[in-house]
């Protein structure tokens, strides 16, 4: 049987992330809850919920993906909305797709509703999983490669903002104390932006270190004043 171990800020939150990933629905599974995560005092770090989520045996329905591929003659945008649509209400989510063919073969969709906050995830990674699993429904089907691109409330771009203003304010403690600064674990995306984002600073570099999933950005402090 097929398990995979979540964590998040709430056991709702979990279960989404692993039923995203798995591409199953929740009557599909059994859900043990490892622990049930509790808040941090005066907003300090607490202790986030865990779940293990282990497919049954007897589960007898046809995984999304599968589904997917039973559409004839459905464009690449068509076959992402279908299967997120799927995915979707396998999680017990109503909401609303805005789906946008691009230009160079990318798919970009935007979701809207309630309780976005768990399609998001833990820093993203429930909407991470859902853009992944999207990308091989409709990249299954075709014979070019399309990238999907999903996003819901504007996350992405609040992120990335983030991020942005996260790499400039620790380049500048790199430069201030004169010492190389480690950043938390982050997705291979978020870590492009860092990267991005302090490419042409004259004062330090940066590089990636670790194994997947807990690689994580260095900021080299070059030296020279």
């Amino acid at each position: 049987m097929k398990s995979v171990i979540k964590n998040a800020k709430s056991i709702d939150e979990a279960v989404a992330a692993a039923l995203a990933e798995l591409a199953v629905s929740e009557d599909m599974v059994t859900v043990e809850v490892l622990e049930e995560g509790k808040k941090g005092f005066l907003g300090l770090a607490g202790k986030e919920a865990s779940v293990r989520i282990t497919v049954k045996e007897d589960a007898g329905v046809v995984a999304p993906i599968e589904a997917a591929k039973k559409a004839d003659n459905a464009s690449p945008a068509e076959i992402a909305e279908n299967f997120l649509r799927h995915i979707l209400l396998s999680m017990g989510l109503e909401a609303e797709l805005s789906v946008t063919p691009g230009e160079e073969n990318t798919v970009e969709i935007d979701i809207t509703g309630d309780d976005m906050g768990i399609l998001i995830g833990r820093r993203g990674e429930t909407l991470s999983a859902l853009q992944y699993l999207t990308s091989l429904a409709v990249n299954r089907r075709t014979e070019d490669y399309y990238r999907i691109v999903l996003d819901t409330e504007n996350y992405k771009k609040r992120r990335e903002e983030t991020l942005k203003r996260l790499a400039k304010r620790l380049a500048g403690n790199a430069v201030r104390y004169r010492r190389n600064v480690t950043l938390e674990a982050m997705s291979p995306y978020e870590r492009r932006i860092i990267h991005s984002e302090l490419q042409n600073d004259p004062m330090v570099s940066t590089y990636s270190t670790g194994e997947e999933p807990n690689r994580k950005v260095v900021i080299v402090y070059k030296g020279g004043r």
